[in-house]
């Protein structure tokens, strides 16, 4: 058997798989062994697909397997959120690599895909670690070539990919200590394989997945009232059957009730046919291809007002323009380089947004945990950044991928800098010299922010058995350098105890940025607790508003 995928079905399969996802996140997203509240996994995930799957919504059925690729590879590209975001979007770009100018998806060309993106994937990570979506994508791609080499037959090949798949996902605890530990497997792993055995269900023929968070129970036609009766107009119009939808109001010669005849010839002429009659009037919804019948056989039950005729041929064409429009990747304005250097910088919290526009930031993009920006939100900013040079600020770990893909889609001249906390960023801006020429430029910021270390007091968003750690939802956790050392009950002791591990010897100064659930009166007590302990370093206590974390805290 020499079987290939057609473009509508490769189109449909990752469609669906978006679908499945998206309804699937959140059982993801409990698989993460560190419990910060972070942009989670399977939320990184979904919405980096659900991006392509907005822009293939808007392709025919006669689309080829390349036009797919090139369209999901871009769509989830400037949608990719978070490192497991980006990494699912380099694995399909290598589909957009592979298929470039084919009609079909075969085996042969399925397993080239597969290498050309966990060939892409694993160089965009600059330290790859095994035991993760990257290991989980790699022996599949193994076993397709193995597969494709053994048969024609894609639809096997991709069979094989999710059987090794779901067998490498299951080892994974064996190369991740921290995910034995919990007792979980990979959950970029894990999301991965929902994503691959999904999209087989559809090469096997089984339709599109309906994600139940956007499901709802049809309307009952035999409910329908006057005041509600258009809400159903065009429920029943996946498929075009009849071509004119008909619509009228009929006002009775009588108050009884004699609509039944009037139901059943219509239903001889058309469908999705709604008759709702009260004692003054009958208003009725047909589907047909010839209305002037329906509209002649309504004069006999009365008068007619408000008589409505539309082509939904051409109103389903002109609504798929309107969509194909609005779906369309909107074109990132470029601004005109004004100077030789600018700055973008992600950043939550109107206080700390501040303190990055005063230290010289020309971009800020709204960001951070819980909501990991998108490859084009960074793009979007780099782009309106009147520079010819920009530095990229992420200030998280999980958008320093990102922030590299927008690096690579931008028109000018940009620097991303390794920035994992808002205090490495801020050190970094004031490092900057303008005189100074680009790499020197980047050394310079780089050892600066290198110099600081940084505590974080947040909360765990589940339970979690992390490193030693028995946590609780709720509970207070204390990180230093993004490494969670203790739990606390009380916010302000979490704090106070950090900060004793952060200072060192040559310790200058304290920077605490205080967030959006952190009162004015905690954050002063906190500030005269630090100055009682430590009387000859200068503190500087600051609101920060920022979500998710009480406290950040910097010394240096």
């Amino acid at each position: 058997m020499n079987s290939v995928i057609s473009g509508k079905t490769f189109r449909d399969a990752v469609v669906s798989a978006a679908n499945l996802l998206t309804d699937n996140k959140k059982s993801v997203d409990e698989l993460n062994v560190f419990p910060v509240p972070d942009g989670d996994t399977g939320t990184n995930m979904s919405m980096t697909i659900s991006n392509a799957a907005l822009a293939l919504g808007t392709l025919p059925d006669d689309v080829t397997a390349g036009e797919v690729a090139k369209t999901a590879a871009s769509g989830m590209l400037r949608g990719a959120r978070g490192n497991s975001g980006v990494i699912l979007s380099l694995i399909f770009r290598g589909f957009s690599k592979g298929l470039d100018g084919c009609e079909n998806l075969t085996a042969e060309r399925m397993a080239e895909c597969l290498e050309l993106g966990v060939k892409g994937a694993y160089k965009s990570v600059m330290k790859p670690t095994e035991g993760t979506i990257l290991t989980v994508a790699r022996e599949a791609a193994e076993k397709a070539r193995v597969s494709a080499a053994a048969t024609n037959d894609t639809l096997i090949v991709w069979e094989d990919v999710c059987k090794q798949a779901e067998v490498t996902l299951e080892k994974t605890p064996e190369l991740l200590p921290q995910l034995a530990k919990a007792g979980v497997v990979d959950a970029g792993g894990k999301g991965l394989v929902l994503i691959f055995r999904e999209m087989l269900n559809v090469f096997r023929g089984k339709p599109v997945y309906t994600p139940k968070e956007q499901t709802e129970a049809p309307a009952d036609p035999s409910k329908v009232t006057v005041d509600n009766f258009s809400d159903v107009v065009g429920m029943y119009d996946d498929e075009i059957h009849f071509t004119y939808c008909t619509e009228m109001i009929i006002t009775k010669d009588t108050d009884e009730d004699i609509s039944a005849g009037l139901r059943e010839y219509l239903e001889t002429i058309g469908d999705c046919v709604v008759v709702v009659e009260d004692d003054e009037i009958i208003k009725v919804h047909v589907h047909t291809n010839d209305p002037g019948l329906a509209i002649q056989k309504g004069l006999e039950y009365g008068q007619l007002n408000f008589p409505k005729v539309e082509n939904m041929k051409m109103q389903h064409e002109n609504r798929k323009k309107d969509v194909r429009k609005k779906q369309a990747p909107p074109e990132v304005k470029s601004v005109k380089p004004e100077k030789e250097y600018g700055f973008v910088a992600v950043a939550a919290g109107s206080g700390i947004e501040a303190l990055f526009r005063d230290a010289g930031a020309d971009c800020i993009v709204r960001g951070g945990q819980t909501m990991n920006p998108s490859t084009e939100d960074i793009l979007k900013a780099i782009q309106s950044c009147p520079a010819r040079t920009v530095f990229v600020l992420p200030n998280n770990k999980n958008i320093i991928m990102a922030a590299e893909q927008a690096m690579k889609l931008a028109d000018r001249e940009v620097c991303v800098l390794q920035t994992r906390s808002i205090p490495q960023g801020i050190s970094a801006m004031l490092a900057f010299d303008p005189e100074a020429d680009l790499s020197t430029n980047r050394v310079t910021m780089t050892e600066a922010l290198e110099r600081v270390s940084t505590g974080q007091v947040t909360f765990a968003a589940r339970d979690s058995d992390f490193e030693g750690h028995s946590i609780k939802r709720g509970e207070i956790l204390c990180m230093e350098n993004g490494k969670l050392v203790f739990t606390e009950k009380d916010v302000n002791k979490g704090a106070y105890k950090l900060a004793k591990r952060l200072v060192k010897n040559d310790t200058a100064f304290i920077s605490v940025f205080y967030g959006s659930d952190v009162t004015d009166d905690a954050a002063e007590r906190l500030c005269a607790a630090l100055q009682k302990k430590f009387g000859g370093i200068d503190i500087n206590m600051m609101r920060g508003g920022q979500p998710v974390y009480y406290y950040i805290i910097s010394a240096e």
